[in-house]
């Protein structure tokens, strides 16, 4: 007999078989726990090697609800326990509805409805597939214990029972659905134990693969930036891949485009406060949210995953205009009860609830330095990485002959999640790294401080925390990653055209190398060997415009 047939069997006569005694003998017995089941299991894409199918009417009594679950044996053989497909009949018998759905009996709740929207999150808009809590099995108390249990669902009616291959196509669908989730799931256990080795080594693979040369110390840097602080700048010229390296990052990680997780905002010339990005109240009194604010919406309900928010060209505007919020709110960063929390970045007399910026929205923002953009201040500069992008390499094309594929790999919020939010907490546990950062930033401030340049508490926290991650991941040497916070947290803020600016320049250059300069500052020089190589190159690339200008700053162009 067809799936179709069978089904319809039990809704027509399952309320008349629970007048008599239940029996395994019983024929809706037997058609629910058997022979539906063997229905199944001859369908093409069921291996039986892989899959359990069983029925059930209930136990001792005629159950209200009767079932038959499809069940990955890899996850559960119960379905009292873990994710299954399964179908689930409504107590009047009016309709049948084919469910994905979780066992009750050993599931706690906020564990159910975690699994439910981690479900529906992978399930595409389908015209066909329902994704929400409207199911209707009923009012006895098994449908209602049954139906927070479902993630999602498709229901057929006893009078339009679609045709037999229609639902061999529907449960094949939902099977995929299912398959995929349980990858997923598969994956996160796999994964969750990760070194920082290991994560940097699928994004640097997985950016590799997708043919675009980045080094792996450049994928590093961008990591821990990240993790130190989730607002970074991708400074460099047009073109050398500053929004790609951010999108396959994000994509390497399982966060894209198309589950919302990656966002791509344009910034335009004419923002001059925060309600293009954040929203407004609208003449009608209705609040209507911004780019921003419906990314960091929907990451409040998901914070077990992490967010990328892409500001692109973010120097267009002035961004101390229309991002001052955010930076303000990410200063008030804090742990209360082991989560961390921030200030309302919207109050709820505007948006009609209080919205603060969740740990799990991570946020760059891309810039080109030429007549068109404006500079930074120094409130900015301080509360970001400023990572630069100027490495041109053309005749580089070995990587590309060996190009190996590379999947995603779903990571958690925990991977990048801030574990310091104030200097005791590293200090705690790197005492060394704290010493050892601190002693040489008090050199480099008797250098700076004569422009006014020299950085403060937040700098000196947020280069200890870089350090911290790193050390923890054994990512580089203590050298090449203070190198790196030199580069892009103390260099930027350098400026002018005095010879104060050239005093400190020179000063910093022999800081980084060891080395005097002389009134020349031409020729090629091999800094690989000295302490702080990548910015003693820059801090001569500054020193010579300004010979040559009148005039230097960290920025190319400006």
């Amino acid at each position: 007999m067809a799936l179709r047939n069978q089904l319809l069997q039990v809704m027509q006569h399952y309320l008349q078989a629970k007048r008599d005694k239940l029996s395994k003998h019983h024929p809706i017995f037997r058609l629910v726990t058997t022979e539906i089941p063997n229905t199944i299991k001859l369908f093409s894409f069921i291996d039986q090697d892989r899959y359990v199918v069983k029925g059930s009417t209930g136990q001792g009594v005629w159950t209200d609800v009767p079932w038959i679950a499809i069940m990955n044996k890899t996850i559960t053989t119960s379905t009292q326990r873990g994710y299954y497909i399964v179908y689930l009949f409504s107590d009047d018998m009016k309709k049948v509805h084919l469910t994905l759905a979780q066992g009750v009996t050993e599931t706690p709740k906020e564990e159910m409805l975690r699994i439910n929207e981690e479900i529906r999150q992978i399930i595409p808009l389908n015209e066909n597939v329902k994704k929400d809590d409207e199911l209707n099995l009923g009012e006895s108390k098994k449908a209602k214990e049954y139906k927070p249990s479902v993630a999602a669902y498709i229901s057929y009616s006893f009078e339009r029972m679609p045709s037999d291959e229609q639902l061999q196509r529907d449960l094949q669908q939902m099977i995929q659905y299912y398959e995929n989730y349980v990858e997923i799931k598969t994956n996160m256990k796999k994964f969750k134990h990760l070194s920082y080795q290991s994560i940097v080594q699928h994004i640097y693979s997985y950016i590799s693969s997708k043919g675009f040369y980045y080094t792996k110390e450049e994928v590093i840097n961008l990591f821990l930036s990240l993790k130190t602080k989730p607002f970074v700048i991708l400074s460099g010229i047009s073109g050398t891949g500053k929004t790609k390296i951010v999108q396959w990052l994000a994509e390497s990680v399982g966060a894209t485009e198309k589950n919302g997780r990656f966002t791509l905002i344009p910034v335009r010339p004419d923002w001059n406060d925060g309600s293009d990005l954040l929203g407004y109240v609208d003449i009608k009194g209705e609040f209507k949210p911004g780019p921003l604010t419906k990314v960091i919406l929907e990451a409040e309900q998901h914070e077990e995953d992490p967010y990328f928010v892409l500001l692109d060209e973010m120097n267009l505007a002035r961004v101390e205009h229309y991002f001052s919020d955010v930076l303000s709110v990410m200063e008030s960063r804090r742990w209360e009860n082991g989560k961390i929390v921030s200030s309302n970045l919207l109050a709820k007399e505007i948006a009609g609830q209080d919205i603060s910026l969740p740990p799990n929205v991570y946020i760059i923002g891309t810039v080109n330095m030429d007549e068109t953009t404006h500079p930074f201040s120094k409130k900015v500069l301080d509360r970001a990485n400023t990572i630069e992008f100027n490495r041109v390499q053309l005749n580089h094309l070995d990587f590309l002959k060996e190009l190996k594929e590379a999947e995603p790999i779903q990571l958690k919020q925990e991977v990048f999640t801030a574990k310091y939010l104030h200097l005791k907490d590293v200090y705690h546990q790197y005492p060394h790294i704290v010493e050892k950062a601190t002693t040489e930033l008090v050199q480099i401030n008797e250098y700076l401080q004569p422009l006014g340049a020299h950085v403060g508490y937040r700098v000196r926290d947020e280069i200890c925390f870089y350090l911290a991650y790193n050390e923890e991941g054994q990512l580089m040497t203590f050298e090449n990653a203070f190198d790196h916070c030199l580069l892009q947290k103390i260099l930027p803020r350098i400026s002018g055209s005095d010879t104060r600016v050239q005093r400190a320049l020179e000063q910093l250059f022999t800081f980084c190398t060891n080395i005097e300069l002389n009134e020349e500052y031409d020729g090629l020089l091999d800094f690989t060997y000295t302490k702080y190589p990548k910015s003693a190159n820059k801090v001569l690339d500054m020193l010579r415009r300004l010979r040559d200008d009148g005039f230097t700053s960290f920025w190319i162009g400006s």
